[in-house]
């Protein structure tokens, strides 16, 4: 039989979705798990694949927030059903594609065989239509994790979906009912049209740039000079302070589990309950702040690992992140859950409740931060950030260890921005050329840690929001050896040409794949020399985030560089074969953000 987790029929999907007013002679075609607020999935339920499960691509009609369009559904739904396995089983899935295009699954954040990852051109040549091909892999790990196609710009038209697998063992906490909350951001423009318009005008989408009534502003604020000297300067580097979101509210519909804010998905709760919320960011291109006003949250997860548990009253979540919370509502009452766009254009909303029907005030919107010259690597100048806010010093109200030490780059001293320390069997570090040039329109002049700052549009609140730094493993990873060479990598791009790439590159232009040696512990540091946010995923291994925490740095198949930023994650590289490594902004890397890593034998084995 067939195990895919589902709580209900066909016909109380379409009951449950008539009931929300969005089905309009149309099927909605949404999942059990975004249709289901009565009863959450039990904390002690395994729902465990004996057999195959069977996943069906296919393009349908369906009705979202108001307006009807055509989607990529998986099992005639979006986002695609609840994928549930256990550890120290064997998966199998059975992936058969009904469209007239090539596609493909990759079970991100799943260790697995190469041939298993799903990325077309690298790991298998992905699936023809008309074609069925089935996915066999032991399960090793447990924790929250996710699927989507790696073909074209599938998974913006609906071609992912949760996947959650149960642990072999006890888990570290207590609750008492858990809910899948998968975020998404929808357009009903055709994602291709997008980016032939990112090419001929990258800030197309861009409805949030500054105006004369900006201007005049700062001028009150500021005095003309500086005013003027901040425009010189961002116009010289023909970027825009607002550029922190490629496409904004004014295009996307933000989802929750497929739902539009007016939707009001509830979760429900009973007083005094452990309720686990686990949180996936299956965006394209949209990064978010979720909190529930009024109600802390323990973070117990990220990105299907287990962490020691740190309470927090918000949390950004890049996109292809996951987190798993606890909270313990104690009050007959219901809490908004509200998750923020970073560029403050939008939101995702659902609400968590005692009883059906019911909801809570929608927080009041912040307003929409702005880049600095400090984000742009410049140095020197604090900020605005958080609209017309100064930017505070440092992350008040933390008990986490402290911030890394600062590693600070500057142009012509030590490792050159815009270079790679180039692998070398001998474990010597190779210095390449400068990377400044057509694929790159800016190198940050200073590079530091940032990892115990929020991020931008967080750094004022007046509650506790997770950082990096807070993350602590439960446990030390099992190979404690100090890694034996250096990786640097820059992330670069031209916000005018729509350029993405590492090392000024995109990846029609770097045809040599990045060598990792099977078996050897090494360090991978990022520089992102771009005014963007970069959510940036390694396929096959894990990546340990050096945040401070000594042995318990955590493990992350996600890691979201910031602006101007320098961080390193030790590897170790224990995954032979061909692995996607690239930025999770689907039309980054689309446009060149993409890279191999070759995990082979040493050329001196």
């Amino acid at each position: 039989m067939n195990r895919i987790s589902s709580f209900q029929s066909r016909r109380q999907f379409l009951q449950r979705t008539a009931a929300l007013g969005l089905c309009a002679g149309v099927n909605r075609l949404l999942p059990a798990y975004a249709l289901q607020p009565t009863h959450g999935s039990s904390a002690h339920a395994v729902h465990n694949t004996t057999g195959a499960i069977d996943l069906a691509i296919r393009e349908e009609k369906i009705h979202i927030a108001g307006r009807h369009a055509m989607a990529t559904t998986i099992n005639g739904t979006v986002p695609g059903p609840l994928v549930r396995l256990r550890e120290g089983q064997d998966a199998v899935l059975q992936v058969t594609n009904h469209l007239r295009e090539d596609t493909s699954i990759h079970w991100h954040g799943i260790i697995l065989p190469y041939t298993m990852d799903g990325v077309p051109g690298v790991s298998f040549p992905g699936i023809k239509p008309g074609e069925t091909f089935t996915y066999r892999f032991p399960v090793t790990q447990n924790g929250t994790y996710w699927y989507h196609s790696h073909s074209g710009l599938q998974e913006q038209t609906g071609v992912y979906g949760p996947l959650i697998i149960d642990p072999a063992t006890p888990e570290p906490f207590q609750y008492d009912r858990e809910y899948v909350v998968v975020l998404s951001d929808w357009t009903f423009q055709n994602p291709h049209w997008i980016l032939s318009r990112f090419k001929k005008e990258a800030g197309y989408f861009n409805f949030q740039q500054r105006t004369l009534k900006d201007f005049i502003r700062d001028i009150d604020e500021k005095g003309l000079k500086a005013t003027l000297a901040d425009r010189i300067m961002w116009s010289r580097m023909r970027m825009d302070p607002t550029d922190i979101a490629d496409i904004t509210g004014a295009t996307y519909r933000f989802l929750l589990n497929g739902l539009p804010p007016e939707a009001n998905w509830t979760a429900l709760f009973k007083p005094g309950e452990r309720v686990r919320l686990r949180f996936i960011n299956a965006a394209t291109g949209t990064y978010f702040d979720v909190r529930f006003p009024g109600l802390p949250m323990t973070v117990v997860q990220a990105d299907g690992q287990n962490v020691q548990p740190v309470t927090v009253d918000e949390f950004r979540i890049a996109i292809a992140e996951t987190f798993d919370v606890i909270v313990q509502p104690k009050e007959d009452r219901a809490y908004t859950l509200f998750a923020e766009t970073m560029d403050r254009s939008g939101y995702a909303r659902g609400t968590l409740a005692p009883r059906e029907g019911m909801s809570a005030e929608l927080p009041e919107r912040r307003k929409r931060p702005l880049l600095t010259m400090a984000d742009m690597g410049m140095g020197g100048e604090h900020a605005t950030h958080g609209g017309e806010t100064p930017k505070t010093e440092g992350h008040e109200s933390h008990s986490g260890p402290p911030p890394p030490p600062e590693q600070t780059t500057h142009a012509g001293h030590g490792a050159m921005p815009g270079t790679e320390k180039k692998a070398d069997p001998s474990g010597d570090v190779m210095h390449g050329p400068d990377h400044h040039g057509p694929g790159n329109s800016m190198v940050a002049m200073v590079s530091k840690s940032r990892l115990h700052e929020p991020g931008i549009g967080l750094e004022n609140m007046p509650w506790r929001v997770l950082i990096y730094s807070d993350l602590r493993s439960l446990a030390p990873w099992p190979d404690p050896r100090p890694p034996a060479r250096e990786i640097e990598l820059h992330l670069t791009g031209n916000m005018e040409k729509y350029i993405w790439g590492f090392d000024g590159k995109k990846y029609s232009e770097a045809p040599e794949p990045i060598r990792f040696y099977h078996g050897e512990r090494l360090r991978l540091t990022m520089v992102n020399d771009t005014m963007m946010n970069h959510p940036i995923h390694l396929h096959g291994m894990w990546m340990e985030l050096d945040n401070g925490t000594g042995p318990l740095k955590p493990r992350k198949h996600t890691v979201n560089v910031k602006p101007a930023e320098r961080l390193s994650l030790d590897i170790t590289a224990d995954a032979p074969g061909n692995w996607a490594f690239h930025c999770h902004i689907l039309y980054h890397m689309d446009m060149g953000m993409f890279r191999v890593v070759a995990v082979s034998k040493p050329q001196h084995a």
